[in-house]
């Protein structure tokens, strides 16, 4: 009996030596085939019974460093570098200069460099590496001077939570949300305030994905258009916004030469070619190696945020609060180390104007918009963070009254016209053939909404600020 014991002990000892040789096996063939995520668990199974093995420890911050888990890379990446691994020298390297600590990413180049004298294919790799980290230094260099006044961690899948928008600014959404029965892949879709024109991505799933719109057409959205090469490039393209002017939009793509992973972009409609600009990619710290996007500005609070995953765990993000700059202002500071600093916004602090309380913005920014559903009077119109009007009664100012009610005459002409404008989009829709004449009358109705919309606007701004100035000063 005893000795049936023993062999059974001894099988499974073998059986047990066999079976994780052969996982080992498994984490190193998906490492070497870049697989890197599903070769972590194994690595880091094998790391907790055996910490000191070198090459392990490159496997392991390799794999995390591939996975954008630089932070958590470093401490593995740097024993396997200390103990020689010319492998690790690279990756460190290239870790380093993400994180834009340039002269520890040199001292690491260096040592691969000596390593791999006589070795073409890693001096080409080491060179590609060189000037992967200049490209980052010099953009580095153009931070923009941006006060960022808050920040929160939230879970990607509720990110949207941290977007508070008001009303004339349109809303956002989850694509799933709107288009029901499609997976989206936790995309999200734009709205304009009209409620007549959204913005939103297609594709991906082994495909590029790409911006598209879509019109009111009576109670659905139709006419679906592609946005034009100039933004769907190779890679990408995701998470619009427009501003109010309905010309300037902002979206994050993988494309265009970004920095790496999603950066955002801005393009500007050109009403005279008719057709789009060429992209600019923002500057740091609205951009990094990591995935940004979702640039959102609300001009009625003077607000913007956008979202990055910098240094977040895998089911993170982070939501950032800025003041937009009325024109891109860089930072002037010859302190490489200060400029990093800013640029990877390790301190929101950093970027604070000495001597101004930002905490009234802060509280503006995190206030949640109230729904129309519910508020009883002719209108809703905000003149401040703490008041809102609801009749022409409420104004005190007899001429912001009188300049509010043009632009509600205004609204009423603006309704009949989109009601016509509807239903001539949808008869251009359903026809069988190109209508050049029903094509000009629908252009010239948009330019007619589109002109009576601003003057809206402006009529309202007017009234607002007459009202302030004459009771609230």
């Amino acid at each position: 009996m005893k000795l049936k014991y023993t062999v059974f002990t001894i099988l499974l000892v073998i059986l047990f030596q066999s079976l994780h040789s052969q996982t080992i096996d498994d984490a190193k063939s998906w490492y070497l085939d870049g697989r890197y995520a599903d070769a972590l668990p194994l690595l880091r199974s094998e790391y907790n019974e055996n910490p000191k093995d070198a090459p392990l420890n490159q496997w392991l911050g390799v794999s995390l460093y591939k996975t954008g888990r630089l932070v958590e890379a470093e401490q593995y990446l740097k024993y396997a570098s200390e103990k020689k691994i010319p492998e690790a020298y690279l990756a460190l390297g290239e870790l380093y200069s993400k994180l834009y600590r340039f002269d520890e990413a040199e001292k690491e180049f260096d040592k691969y460099q000596r390593a791999n004298r006589r070795n073409n294919e890693a001096l080409k790799k080491l060179e590609q590496a060189r000037e992967d980290a200049d490209r980052l230094k010099r953009y580095v260099s153009r931070t923009e001077d941006v006060q960022i006044i808050d920040s929160i961690v939230v879970p990607k899948a509720e990110f949207l939570s941290a977007y508070n928008l008001s009303s004339s600014s349109g809303s956002l959404l989850m694509a799933d949300d709107f288009f029901e029965g499609q997976q989206n892949g936790g995309k999200t879709l734009y709205m304009n305030e009209r409620k007549e024109k959204i913005y939103y991505s297609k594709g991906g799933n082994g495909s590029n994905s790409n911006l598209y719109t879509m019109e009111k057409l009576l109670d659905s959205f139709g006419n679906e258009k592609s946005l034009p090469e100039s933004i769907n490039d190779s890679g990408n393209q995701d998470y619009p916004f427009v501003m109010s002017d309905g010309l300037t939009i902002y979206f994050a793509s993988t494309g265009h030469n970004s920095y790496g992973g999603y950066d955002i972009y801005a393009t500007r409609y050109n009403l005279n070619t008719d057709t789009y600009l060429t992209p600019n990619q923002l500057n740091m710290p609205f951009n990094s190696p990591f995935n940004d996007y979702l640039l959102v500005i609300d001009e009625e609070k003077d607000v913007g945020w956008f979202a990055s995953d910098r240094y977040q765990s895998e089911d993170s993000v982070c939501i950032y609060t800025y003041i937009p700059n009325e024109r891109v202002t860089l930072l002037e500071n010859d302190d490489i180390s200060y400029m990093a600093k800013r640029a990877i916004i390790s301190s929101i602090a950093d970027s604070w104007r000495e001597g101004i309380d930002y905490s009234s913005v802060i509280a503006l920014a995190k206030e949640v918009s109230v729904s129309d559903e519910g508020v009883k009077g002719d209108f809703e119109f905000v003149i401040n963070d703490r008041i809102t009007y609801y009749t022409l009664s409420d104004f005190k100012s007899s001429n912001a009254r009188s300049i509010f009610s043009q632009a509600l005459g205004l609204s009423k002409q603006l309704e009949e016209l989109k009601a016509d404008l509807s239903s001539k989009r949808d008869q251009f829709a359903n026809s069988s053939s190109t209508d050049s004449n029903l094509r000009a009358a629908i252009l010239n109705l948009e330019k007619q909404a589109d002109d009576l919309y601003k003057e809206i606007e402006r009529l309202k701004i007017q009234a607002r600020n007459d009202e302030i100035r004459n009771n609230f000063n």
